[in-house]
């Protein structure tokens, strides 16, 4: 044999040997799915991650969270409304879409439904011509937006509310809205059904069955056979669940798995949708749902409630950043535009998680893991930082634990983390924890449960030489198709401000950061008055105050808190039940602490009269109800009294406290000037009928 046949059978052999190697690898099957799959619609919602909430309707032009069903259509007419105005703030903000509330329980609907005379065809807004569904998907397709709707399942106006009439009144509506307006990428039910109401001139309470009065199964039918592409969110058998509370937060272990069968027939509690099932038979995502205000419409008194920057960065943490997605509730105002104050905050809120999410910083880190499927490439552990959504690092069948490293060229500052799993085989990880290389050593950053579609980790800034992912626990093997990492800039916290009822004033900074604050409503810088310790001041006042970094001299958001005079001189004169001792918890100024009264011996209603210690001219009280504890005895309707001599009263408000078994949040209510010394408020009845009812504050509304 000479030395060109050898030559050429060596070739051959080294070309044999790469062919089968190629074909070795492309004989790597794919992970097979596991479990609970979600369909290509639940994958493109989920995608949107952020989308607005619009709550505009009567209720803005009557103050009220939820109508009574009797409000007259001619008082809806706003002075400006502006459709392409929402969707030009939305869109900005990088939000995909927008669901706007086309009716809610009062009745009154946005467009000019051809079943009912309750609609905007019978109010003065363009004369009764205009139809705010049709502008809003216009401007939605302007401004390349989704359009989703809300139709409230709950009718408070309709006569034949409760009655099987009603459903086919319910379907018709849902037929228009689901065939006049284009493409809906979600449809929203509310759970708020049967209750009290105008009921067509009953004005009674009507009881139902949620679950079995509107045929659930039926109207879902009829949903897809109208408009396939609507996810339907809600009440029923529904293809995305509310996350459990009206706070924008999911739980930190969130399945997008849901025991929906349980559900269907009761016996699954709402507080168990913050964090899903991880036995679940169906695929069914969280939508963490939450308002920038307090409440989900339009009220002018909470102009300056605008929720903190603080807050609503931890709400896109704990709802985006745990495997959910967030609706974002923004009140038109009774112009029909987003007020300023809410707009100002939304673009507080995207510039800071731009800046956190600006550089990514493992995509030229050596990257090692433990277990590759197949030794393939196709599942290499560089496929988790590709930016390509569609490859995946992926182990072994059974292999359910694995460690991925990236190492870093030289040491780097890092305090985010965002892990994704290839959710289209489903969700596997129920347990995994993070490790950072400090100075030649590894420490443990954090330790997780679920990731699903996406988790994001806040950890302190750490100077790593390396990072090590380590699933601990998984469902099946692992398949994670994106991970990155982050050093967002320096996040100052707001001080927290409180006062007593006697005056005295505390702030508290976290980390220590000196605080500056002001009395004369004006922002405070580090040229204000210094916070050294307690101080009191008695008088109605606005506190303002700031944090500041003493190490980079960053600036927190301004922290402001109203407060009208001390009650250092309030004394609770009596209560119809409880111990009388502790009821002095109602004025104490610390809405931690709550006293209980009523019972099963002493029932609903129950009252307490206050002594404010002079004349006062109010124009309204807030409520805060119980804040500590699950049990948290909510009031749902009452009375408000004043006098001038604890005899002679006046009844200045009355009405319910919509909404509050979600929202157990402070109730404010507004009434004309009345000049009095003694209140008196009454629990008239609680929610879930229950005997016993708390109250962790009452204050009062002052005017000069």
């Amino acid at each position: 044999m000479n030395h060109r046949t050898m030559k050429n059978i060596f070739l051959f052999l080294c070309s044999l040997c790469i062919t089968i190697s190629a074909n070795s690898q492309n004989t790597v099957k794919a992970p097979e799915p596991f479990g609970p799959l979600p369909t290509q619609k639940q994958m493109d919602w989920q995608e949107m991650e952020f989308y607005a909430f619009v709550h505009f309707s009567l209720n803005t032009f009557t103050n009220k969270e939820w109508g009574y069903g009797d409000e007259s259509p001619a008082l809806f007419n706003p002075t400006n409304l502006d459709v392409r105005q929402w969707a030009r703030i939305v869109k900005a903000a990088g939000m995909k879409g927008i669901i706007l509330v086309a009716k809610h329980h009062d009745g009154f609907c946005l467009w000019p439904s051809a079943y009912t005379e309750r609609s905007v065809k019978n109010s003065p807004w363009k004369n009764g011509k205009g139809d705010l569904v049709k502008e809003l998907a216009e401007a939605c397709k302007e401004y390349d937006l989704k359009l989703g709707l809300y139709l409230s399942p709950w009718d408070r106006n309709r006569a034949d509310y409760g009655k099987p009439e009603y459903i086919t009144y319910f379907r018709n509506q849902l037929k228009e809205l689901l065939t006049n307006y284009g493409d809906v990428f979600e449809m929203w039910f509310d759970g708020a059904n049967g209750g009290d109401g105008y009921y067509g001139g009953a004005n009674e309470t009507r009881k139902i069955n949620t679950l079995e009065y509107y045929n659930w199964d039926e109207t879902y039918k009829l949903i897809y056979k109208t408009a396939p592409k609507t996810l339907v969110w809600g009440v029923g058998p529904s293809e995305a669940r509310w996350i459990g509370n009206e706070e924008g937060r999911a739980g930190k272990t969130n399945w997008s798995l849901l025991r929906q069968k349980d559900e269907l027939a009761g016996k699954v509690h709402y507080t168990e949708f913050m964090s899903g099932h991880e036995d679940g038979e169906k695929w069914v995502p969280g939508e963490a749902d939450v308002s920038i205000r307090p409440g989900w419409f339009y009220h002018s008194v909470e102009d300056d409630k605008v929720r903190p920057l603080d807050e609503m960065v931890d709400i896109y943490y704990e709802s985006i950043g745990r495997n959910a997605t967030l609706l974002l509730n923004l009140p038109v105002d009774r112009r029909g535009l987003v007020h300023e104050n809410d707009e100002a905050r939304l673009k507080e809120l995207v510039a800071t998680v731009k800046a956190d999410f600006k550089t990514e910083l493992l995509s030229k880190t050596k990257i090692t893991a433990d277990n590759v499927r197949g030794s393939s490439e196709t599942f290499a552990g560089k496929n988790a930082v590709d930016g390509n959504k569609n490859t995946y690092w992926a182990t072994d069948d059974n292999v359910k634990t694995a460690s991925i490293t990236f190492e870093f060229d030289k040491p780097t500052d890092i305090n985010r983390i965002l892990l994704q799993e290839y959710i289209a085989l489903g969700q596997r990880v129920k347990a995994f924890n993070v490790e950072v290389k400090v100075d030649g050593n590894w420490k443990t950053a954090a330790n997780e449960t679920t990731i699903g579609y996406k988790r994001i980790l806040r950890i302190d800034r750490v100077k790593a030489s390396a990072l090590r992912i380590n699933i601990t626990d998984s469902k099946a093997n692992i398949v994670i198709s994106n991970i990155q990492v982050y050093n967002a800039p320096t996040f100052v916290r707001m001080p927290e401000i409180s006062r007593d009822k006697n005056g005295d004033v505390t702030i508290k900074s976290q980390d220590g950061n000196p605080v500056y604050y002001s009395l004369d409503g004006k922002n405070p810088t580090k040229k204000s008055t210094l916070y050294k310790g307690v101080f009191r001041v008695k008088k109605a006042v606005t506190i303002k105050a700031v944090a500041i970094d003493a190490v980079e001299n960053i600036s927190s958001a301004v922290k402001t808190a109203k407060y009208g005079a001390s009650k250092e001189n309030w004394k609770i004169v009596s209560a119809s039940s409880g111990d009388l001792k502790s009821a002095d918890r109602v004025i104490d100024g610390n809405p931690d602490t709550d006293w209980s009264f009523g019972n099963d011996q002493n029932k609903l209603p129950q009252e307490i009269i206050i002594d404010m210690g002079s004349l006062l001219n109010l124009n309204g009280f807030t409520y805060i109800p119980q804040q500590v504890g699950n049990n948290l005895n909510l009031i749902s309707n009452y009375e408000f009294y004043t006098s001038t001599d604890n005899i002679n009263w006046t009844l200045q408000s009355e009405g319910e406290f919509s909404n509050i078994k979600h929202n157990p949040i402070e109730q404010i209510k507004t009434f004309k000037k009345a000049k009095a010394r003694y209140i008196r408020f009454v629990a008239k009845s609680a929610v879930a009928k229950g005997s016993t009812v708390s109250i962790a504050e009452l204050n009062v509304i002052e005017t000069l």
